[in-house]
């Protein structure tokens, strides 16, 4: 048969040309599995579900050819213009010949993401028809009845495995692998939310300003009193399926970030109407967060790590090391490297707007191969291509192209894309001010609004005249109603029609579709998740997932928390390793402070007047040991962000976190307070020797570390930098005046004697004055001394001075000073502790200090786990 004859038989379904690669073929045989579609799109009559190839061989008594045993090793297709038969029952109807009916339209399930190595002609967003792979067949079996050069009918090679031995979709021809279509449907989203003060509708209402909006409804009623409800989505439905791309589009404030919000589960379910479905099921947010990840508008990106860096940090903590050595690990940052066109820039700092990086468009893709290295099922983007050029732009959208057609779901906001975006795109939403105005192919869009009656005009991009005219017909008396209204009745009629097109692998239910990809290399994340290789039962997990128990879900996480820990100290010394002059400068801060001191208070002597210096000292070494803590404030604060967006996704534990950050600086304070206490020990000449000065390191280490936690817990509650400083300044303030030092606990009011307690500075500050004074044999006063510090220190008469101390034995026969003299100690070091009214031992307050610490990380745990969310309310 020439092939000229098959070509001209199935021009109009297919723009391929001979000169590239043969599709699918075997031996001349068009390959087709049997888990291909057999029907094609027409709306059959009581028909729940299109039947594969498979059931309908297993439907015949007979085929054109057949084998002695087992089913038969080839059929026939019939690929006259006749369609489809099928009755009222659902039953299956065949020729009289016993062929079964195909169309050319017919999809042949060969998988163009999985083998993209068979040529560009199947790099596509669906499987290739029967039509388009009839074009590249050599030879095929003619009935002769035909017209010469027409084909009725070809046969297609079965000879590979039985038919019945066809159970999954993975079993079936090595060079044959059915991606399984994964569907995401949302009906009648609606959301509202109350204008007096939600954060959502001032942004809504900004948006709406930006395009002229002049206090008018969709309908042309008055706008909505001040303490009434603003409904951001109302009555939105649409679908989007893996190897496309879904775009979000419209206007400022028209409800795209929230739509995708709402897809992505990160409404609070009580706030939003409507059902999001997967395959026709319901998902919940543990399962959608292993299947989904959401990328920010914002690239929150740590600026002094490397491209690959960021990667392999992202692929140790959602990678599971008990699957993923680090070699594969390694493996799968390079391959990401390489599909998001990063390789040139893989050793180049992130960087931002004070660091020179990669580039804006490149910066982008660092943010979307983060949150890809699991490769997910489901991929949320608000608004990619905020604030990069047209080409960067482009080549951001093209590279999501890439990763959809890996067997991704894309889902995407943009405001307005360019004429080359718009080609790229598979279906297309436009809202408006929360209603959706067109839902469908991007093509579509000249015959939606030409039977609208406001053509688009030829050379114009069609996204702009949807968006001018939603902005001329909001300006008008009747507003944006008219649109809206044609808009369902438009979707109502086309709704009819789309019933009938293929469905996700005739009707694959989510978890056989979800296994499905997960053996084929998707979702490569948790133990439970495991490689291609490997398999994996993921209907006994998904059960765990959906289980209301807390104790029986599937583990959440890829890694243990002590497999989480070091990653996380491993990225933030790399970090503080990159900033050397910000440890230096706090160094260089601890050297001054510990200078100052020690040439103020040099050799203070052992005197009544020696004794409150050395007080006044010690409150200055524990004030300066809080205060020089300040510089963690910004640390948290600048990373929040970042965290949200890795916890969001279950990427690592907030108590991984918390433990990280506390434990990464434990060395850097514990050189800072053996630096601090060195200057000032010897300078000052504090008593207790080597056990002493190792007291006053370890103190001082203690704290450095409570004050990090305390300022670390501030950062966690503080909306910026300057309220954190003004909070940490006033409290310190607190804490230091009701510490022991200016005003003696006896002499606290009751009503504040608790803010004593809760000092943290009390407990060091008793601490090191216990490790001064609280030594036997060191005297600060004698007797004959006595008169020192007063009005009577000029007095020398030692005559003067014996009467004195023998009028107080006299006058004190029963107590110590019955045996007072000149040399006798009359102010010891033990006398001072006692004076101050230290009720605990040193080790008692060097323990209470770390406690304080410990208590404020776990604050700021808490913190994290209240503001953590990431749904709005």
């Amino acid at each position: 048969m020439e092939e000229s004859g098959i070509q001209s038989r199935c021009d109009g379904e297919n723009t391929q040309t001979a000169s590239e690669p043969v599709v699918g073929l075997e031996d001349g045989h068009v390959l087709l599995s049997p888990y291909s579609v057999s029907s094609f799109r027409v709306q059959p009559t009581g028909v729940s579900k299109i039947p594969s190839v498979l059931e309908v061989v297993r439907s015949l008594s007979k085929c054109s050819s057949s084998v002695s045993n087992g089913p038969p090793n080839s059929m026939r297709f019939d690929t006259t213009t006749n369609p489809f038969s099928w009755d009222k029952a659902s039953e299956i109807s065949f020729r009289e010949n016993r062929k079964i009916d195909v169309s050319p339209r017919s999809v042949s399930s060969l998988s163009s993401f999985i083998r993209p190595s068979l040529g560009a002609g199947v790099a596509r967003t669906q499987s290739a028809s029967v039509g388009e792979m009839m074009k590249k067949v050599r030879s095929s079996s003619i009935d002769s009845s035909n017209a010469p050069g027409t084909p009725k009918s070809f046969s297609v090679d079965m000879t590979h495995d039985e038919l019945d031995s066809f159970d999954d979709p993975s079993d079936t021809f090595p060079y044959i692998t059915r991606l399984p279509l994964i569907v995401l449907e949302f009906h009648n989203l609606t959301y509202e939310v109350n204008s007096k003060n939600t954060k959502n509708v001032k942004k809504f209402v900004s948006g709406l300003t930006s395009i002229g909006w002049n206090s008018r409804a969709v309908n042309p009623s008055q706008s909505p009193p001040r303490n009434s409800s603003t409904r951001v989505l109302d009555q939105v439905s649409g679908e989007a399926r893996d190897g496309e791309i879904l775009a979000v589009m419209g206007p400022s404030g028209s409800g795209k970030s929230t739509l995708i919000d709402a897809l992505a589960q990160r409404i609070a379910p009580e706030s939003l109407a409507g059902s999001v479905t997967l395959n026709g099921e319901r998902v919940s947010n543990s399962l959608l967060r292993c299947i989904s990840a959401y990328v920010m508008q914002e690239d929150l990106l740590f600026p002094l790590l490397t491209v690959a860096e960021t990667l392999m940090f992202a692929a140790e903590v959602r990678l599971s090391s008990a699957t993923h050595n680090t070699q594969r690990k390694r493996d799968r940052v390079d391959q990401l490297l390489k599909q998001l066109g990063l390789q040139r820039v893989a050793n180049s700092i992130v960087g931002d707007e004070g660091r020179r990086g990669v580039s804006g468009g490149e910066r982008r893709r660092v943010s979307i191969g983060i949150d890809i290295i699991h490769d997910p099922l489901l991929l949320f983007l608000d608004e990619p291509t905020s604030g990069l050029d047209s080409t960067s732009a482009y080549l951001l959208i093209k590279t999501l192209q890439k990763i959809a057609h890996t067997g991704s779901i894309v889902i995407l906001s943009i405001h307005q894309p360019s004429y080359r975006i718009l080609g790229l795109l598979d279906r297309l939403i436009i809202l408006a001010f929360g209603h959706k105005i067109y839902g469908g192919a991007p093509s579509g869009l000249k015959t939606f609004y030409a039977a609208f009656g406001r053509p688009i005009p030829e050379h114009e991009n069609s996204t702009e005249h949807a968006m001018d005219l939603i902005q001329e017909l909001h300006s008008s008396a009747t507003g944006i109603k008219p649109l809206v209204d044609f808009s369902r009745a438009w979707t109502e009629v086309n709704s009819r029609f789309s019933e009938a097109e293929l469905g996700p692998d005739g009707g694959m239910d989510l978890r056989s579709a979800i296994s499905a990809s997960i053996k084929r290399g998707k979702l490569v994340t948790t133990k439970e998740y495991t490689d291609a290789q490997s398999g994996y039962d993921v209907i006994a997990d998904l059960a765990k997932l959906e289980s209301t128990s807390e104790s029986s879900k599937v583990m959440k996480f890829a890694n243990s928390i002590w497999q989480e820990v070091p990653i996380l100290m491993w990225r933030a010394l790399i970090n503080i390793s990159r900033t050397p002059e910000l440890f230096l400068m706090r160094l260089g801060t601890v050297m001054v402070t510990g200078f100052l001191l020690a040439t103020v208070y040099w050799g203070l002597d052992h005197t009544p007047t020696g004794v409150q210096q050395r007080l006044g000292f010690f409150t200055f070494v524990v004030s300066a040991s809080y205060y020089t803590c300040a510089d963690a404030l910004p640390v948290f604060i600048q990373e929040r962000y970042i965290f949200l967006r890795e916890t969001s996704h279950n990427a690592y534990r907030k108590s991984s976190y918390v433990l990280a950050n506390a434990l990464i600086y434990i060395p850097f304070q514990a050189i800072l307070a053996l630096v601090f206490s060195t200057i000032i020990w010897w300078a000052v000449g504090l008593a207790g020797g080597f056990s002493g000065f190792s007291f006053l390191v370890l103190i001082t280490w203690a704290s450095f570390w409570t004050g990090n936690s305390f300022v670390t817990f501030i950062s966690g509650i503080a909306p910026s930098v300057i309220m954190g400083f003004v909070a940490v300044v006033a409290l310190l303030a607190y804490f230091q005046m009701l510490s022991g030092f200016f005003i003696l606990k006896d002499h606290i009011p009751r009503y504040w004697i608790w803010l004593h307690y809760i000092s943290m500075v009390k407990y060091p500050y008793e601490a090191v004055l216990t490790n001064e004074f609280d030594r036997p044999g060191i005297c600060y006063e004698r007797a004959a001394n006595i008169f020192s510090g007063t009005p009577l220190e000029p007095v020398k008469d030692p005559a003067f001075v014996d009467g004195l101390l023998a009028y107080v034995r006299a006058s004190l026969p029963n107590t110590s000073y019955a045996s007072m003299t000149r040399d006798s100690c009359v102010l010891s070091g033990h006398d001072i502790y006692l004076s101050r009214e230290i009720d605990l031992s040193k080790w008692a307050n060097l323990g209470t200090t770390i406690s304080f610490g410990i208590f404020y990380r776990i604050l700021f745990y808490v913190i994290l786990r209240l503001r953590g969310g990431n749904r709005r309310q």
